[in-house]
């Protein structure tokens, strides 16, 4: 059982969408979740303009998504849409290929003005692809996520956006499949020296803000 972690954001450097995935990710793994990650880079760039479905990477794409019992997939927004990147992703996956999972997206821009994107530019094409639940996700501007460091930024999220994000993963696990919700009761029973106990073991992170954030791709 796993959840497949979609990354849309065109950047190299450290990103706000990037960093959203991370903060889910994490709390996803310390829940007991296997978790897998792909991107927009891990697709050959001729690939994705030509939609080339039986290209070996929209292969593993497929296999993948096929694999996983829930989607993350996280986007920056540019000019109130999602770009290009992660729109051809989903156009290299089958009909349908959503069909009963759970997808939680996440976005980050440059203000909230851009939230409505998820709404309008992503929800649509998530349920066109079949998705059994799309959760409501989670919106970051600019002034949501600062950054801590030079050589290795690290991101500093506003306590009210880690509360959404703490929210949105906690209904992400209540809809993910029995079996999960067993290997995660297995994880936290080696954890506690052999005693299940019923804590989900996702407890919020601690995050701090700064004044003045360093500007970071979205």
């Amino acid at each position: 059982m796993s959840v497949l972690f979609l990354s849309g954001s065109p950047s190299l450097r450290p990103s706000r969408s990037s960093a959203l995935l991370d903060q889910v990710a994490s709390r996803l793994i310390v829940a007991g979740v296997e978790v897998q990650r792909l991107s927009v880079w891990d697709v050959p760039a001729e690939d994705l303009i030509s939609v080339r479905q039986h290209g070996p990477a929209a292969v593993a794409l497929r296999h993948a998504v096929n694999a996983s019992d829930a989607i993350v997939v996280a986007t920056p927004v540019y000019n109130a849409s999602i770009p290009g990147g992660p729109k051809a992703l989903f156009d290299l996956l089958a009909e349908r290929s959503l069909a009963g999972k759970t997808v939680l997206p996440l976005a980050s821009g440059g203000s909230v003005g851009h939230q409505l994107a998820i709404e309008y530019t992503l929800k649509p094409v998530l349920s066109a692809l079949g998705a059994r639940h799309v959760l409501s996700g989670v919106f970051a501007c600019d002034d949501d996520v600062s950054w801590s460091g030079d050589a290795h930024p690290f991101p500093l999220f506003r306590p009210e956006l880690t509360a959404r994000l703490n929210a949105a993963v906690d209904m992400l696990l209540s809809l993910l499949p029995p079996a999960i919700h067993a290997d995660r009761a297995t994880a936290a029973s080696r954890a506690n020296g052999g005693v299940v106990t019923h804590s989900r073991e996702n407890a919020p992170v601690d995050v701090a803000t700064v004044s003045h954030p360093e500007r970071c791709s979205a």
